[in-house]
């Protein structure tokens, strides 16, 4: 059995990362789930929230953003709307956007919701960004 797998992560505007990994962790609408050589195959539905992929014994963070990911014999392809490695994200400049999305006036349902998923998502980006530069 093959101890790696090649890990791809695409966007809409160009492929992010194409590496051979040891590991990967993914951020599910519904939790997180680990992904190692051998791995069963699925497709899952991503959530916001961290990635992180074990390449050459060094694990790189990422902030993804919705999207799938598919695991099928030793190719993982995860397939998001937004994937930033960690160490670009700014907590001082994501902490702003979390208050500017608190602050935000909800007069309507819909209104609500938005601010709601604008709340959440500066929540993950903040998270991914204090985790990896900890």
């Amino acid at each position: 059995m093959r101890l790696e797998f090649q890990c791809t992560v695409i966007t809409p505007e160009r492929t992010v990362c194409d590496v051979i990994a040891e590991f990967a962790a993914l951020t599910l609408y519904d939790g997180e789930i680990g992904i190692a050589p051998g791995r069963a195959p699925l497709i899952g539905r991503l959530g916001a929230g961290e990635m992180r992929i074990t390449h050459e014994g060094q694990t790189h963070h990422y902030y993804v953003q919705g999207g799938f990911v598919e695991v099928l014999s030793d190719q993982v392809t995860v397939l998001t709307d937004q994937a930033v490695p960690a160490d670009q994200l700014d907590a001082a400049v994501l902490q702003e956007q979390l208050e500017a999305a608190r602050a935000r006036r909800a007069a309507t349902p819909e209104t609500l919701a938005a601010r709601d998923r604008a709340v959440a998502l500066s929540r993950a980006q903040l998270r991914v960004a204090r985790r990896a530069n900890a």
